[in-house]
């Protein structure tokens, strides 16, 4: 798989470190309640399909880049920093 890392270019997937949905860009606010804590921290879907996932690119840069992907086909459909992309959702 390759992964064009928005500030290096394209890239092996071998330079980055795979740290899972970008759920992490969404964040619950300080004062939410522990039920939307708990599910923050401990709830995930695995889907089949596409996805938005958080990449280090370990080897490279040193930039988290958020990669929506295709799990089935292994098609990268876009990248874009995380700096960029915090609060947007999936």
């Amino acid at each position: 798989m390759r992964i064009t890392c928005p500030l290096c270019g394209e890239r092996d997937r071998r330079e980055f470190y795979y740290s899972g949905a970008a759920v992490a860009l969404d964040r619950p606010a300080s004062d939410a309640g522990a039920e939307a804590w708990d599910d923050y921290l401990h709830n995930r879907d695995n889907p089949a399909g596409v996805t938005r996932d958080m990449w280090y690119h370990e080897m490279g840069c040193g930039a988290w880049v958020v990669v929506t992907r295709n799990t089935v086909s292994h098609e990268v459909i876009s990248t874009a920093l995380a700096r960029d992309e915090k609060g947007q959702g999936a």
